[in-house]
C-alpha cells in the first residue's frame, strides 16, 4: 500500500499556518470556507491518518477522504429523530399502516419460494424479514438519495458519536478498499445505512450473502441479496428461531412499580406472581424465558414485555420504538390485530420537547439522580433516575417523563434555596 504520510503532513502544516486559500485549493468542495469547515477539514485529516495507520492505501487516504464533504442536514437530522421527537403513539401510526400490511402479505406471496429457503437455512421466520423491509424502505421504495461517505464522515465529525460512525466510515473505506462496493454506488440514508434493508458498513462487511450467485452481493439491485443478507445477520446475532419478541400485555391495578426495574430482564414467572396478564385476561404461558417489562408511554398508555429476541432487533437498530414496530408489523403479517391498548382508548400522556427533557435531566442530575450527560433522550439512565425520583416522592414509578413528574421536581427545585456567593474576605 501507498503512503500518505507526506499528504497529511502537508494538510496539517497548512492548517496549522491557516493558509485557507491553499486549503481550499486541496478542497475545492469546501472554497467558501466557515469555521465550522475549518473543523472539518482538521476532522479529514485526522481521518486521513487513522485510515493511513489501518493500512488503508493512498486512494483511501487521498482520493477517497480529499473527496468527502460535510452534509448540513445530517446534523439537523440525527437531533430530530422521531424516536426523539413523537409519541411511542405517533410512531407506531406511522409506521406500521395497512399499506404496510397489504404490501408486505403481496411480498410474502411472491417470494414464498425464496422465504421457504431462508426459514429453512437460517431459521428466521419470514414476517420479521418483510417486517424490516417494510419499515426500513417500504419495500425498497426510499432507499435513500444521499451520499454515504459524506454522511457517514459528519456524523464522525461530529461529537455526538464520532467513535461509533468512524468505524463505520472505517468498515466503508474496507468494503471499498476490497472492491466489495464502488464509491458510485454508495446511496443510502442520513446515517449512512445502505440498500433495501439499510445495512450499515458493519454489518454489510460482516453477513453479507451472494443470494442469487451471479458473483456479487448487491443489496442496493438485488432483493435476493438484501433479504439473504438480512436473514444470515439475524441468524449469526442468535435469533431464537422458536421464540417470539414479547407480547403487549396487561398490568394489574395497583401493580407493584416498586418491584420492577426497567431496562433489566426478570424470570417470567416472576411477572406472573405479580399479576401480569395477556390482553385478554388470560394468564401468561408457563415458559422458561427471562422479560423485561416496558412502558413506552408509561402507566398511561400500552404494556409490553420483551423476550431475548427483541434484543436482537435492537442490534439492528438501538430504538425501543422501532423495535416494536418490528415486531407489531411482524404480528399483523399473520394475522395479529394491532396493539390492544389503542382500540380501546388512546394514551394520556401530554408529549415532552427534547429541550423539556433535557432540562430535566439537569435538574435530576443536579438532585444526584444521575442521568449522564443531558441530552433531551429519554434512555436508560433517564428511566431509572426518574424511577428513582418517583419512589422518593410517592409518584407511580414507571420511569416515564409525565406531567407528574415535571411537576413535582418543580416544586422541589423551588424549595431549594439559591447558593449566592459569600461576603467574607477570609483571613
Amino acid at each position: 500500500m501507498h503512503s500518505s504520510k507526506p499528504f497529511v503532513n502537508q494538510v496539517l502544516n497548512l492548517f496549522n499556518s491557516k493558509k485557507l486559500i491553499i486549503i481550499c485549493s486541496l478542497f475545492p468542495i469546501l472554497a467558501n470556507a466557515t469555521i465550522a469547515d475549518q473543523d472539518f477539514i482538521q476532522c479529514k485529516v485526522n481521518l486521513a491518518e487513522r485510515a493511513e495507520t489501518a493500512g488503508f492505501s493512498s486512494y483511501i487516504t487521498q482520493t477517497v477522504i480529499n473527496n468527502i464533504s460535510p452534509i448540513e442536514q445530517v446534523i439537523a437530522l440525527d437531533k430530530k429523530q422521531p424516536e426523539f421527537t413523537q409519541t411511542f403513539e405517533q410512531y407506531i401510526k406511522a409506521r406500521v399502516t395497512a399499506y404496510h400490511v397489504r404490501v408486505g402479505d403481496e411480498k410474502l406471496r411472491k417470494n414464498k419460494k425464496l422465504f421457504d429457503s431462508l426459514e429453512k437455512k437460517y431459521g428466521i421466520p419470514r414476517q420479521y424479514l418483510v417486517s424490516f423491509w417494510g419499515l426500513e424502505t417500504v419495500f425498497g421504495k426510499h432507499k435513500g438519495k444521499m451520499s454515504v461517505l459524506d454522511a457517514l464522515a459528519t456524523l464522525a465529525c461530529d461529537q455526538r458519536r464520532s467513535e461509533f460512525f468512524t468505524q463505520e466510515l472505517l468498515n466503508l473505506f474496507t468494503l471499498i478498499e476490497t472492491e466489495q462496493v464502488s464509491v458510485e454506488q454508495l446511496k443510502g440514508s442520513w446515517a449512512g445505512a445502505m440498500g433495501h434493508m439499510q445495512f450499515m458498513p458493519s454489518a454489510l462487511l460482516k453477513y453479507a450473502v451472494d443470494g442469487d450467485n451471479d458473483g456479487k452481493v448487491d443489496v442496493w439491485n438485488s432483493e435476493v441479496d438484501a433479504l439473504t443478507t438480512a436473514a444470515n445477520y439475524l441468524s449469526k446475532i442468535d435469533w431464537q428461531t422458536k421464540e417470539r419478541w414479547g407480547r403487549e400485555v396487561k398490568l394489574p391495578e395497583n401493580f407493584a412499580f416498586d418491584k420492577v426495574a426497567f431496562d433489566q430482564y426478570y424470570p417470567l414467572n416472576y411477572f406472573q406472581q405479580l399479576g401480569v396478564q395477556k390482553t385478554n385476561n388470560q394468564p401468561l404461558p408457563i415458559y422458561d424465558i427471562q422479560a423485561e417489562l416496558y412502558l413506552p408511554s408509561g402507566h398511561q398508555g400500552p404494556a409490553f414485555l420483551l423476550y431475548p429476541n427483541f434484543n436482537v432487533i435492537m442490534t439492528w437498530n438501538l430504538s425501543k420504538s422501532y423495535a416494536l414496530s418490528v415486531g407489531i408489523l411482524a404480528n399483523k403479517l399473520v394475522g395479529a390485530k394491532d396493539i390492544e391498548f389503542f382500540q380501546k382508548e388512546q394514551t394520556k400522556v401530554k408529549p415532552y420537547s427534547v429541550a423539556e427533557m433535557r432540562n430535566l435531566q439537569s435538574q435530576l442530575n443536579s438532585l444526584a439522580f444521575e442521568t449522564g450527560e443531558p441530552d433531551g433522550i429519554w434512555g436508560p439512565k433517564s428511566r431509572h433516575a426518574i424511577r428513582l425520583f418517583q419512589l422518593q416522592n410517592q409518584l407511580i414509578a414507571d420511569g416515564y417523563p409525565n406531567k407528574e413528574v415535571f411537576l413535582t421536581i418543580k416544586s422541589v427545585m423551588s424549595k431549594i434555596e439559591p447558593i449566592t456567593p459569600s461576603t467574607n474576605q477570609g483571613s
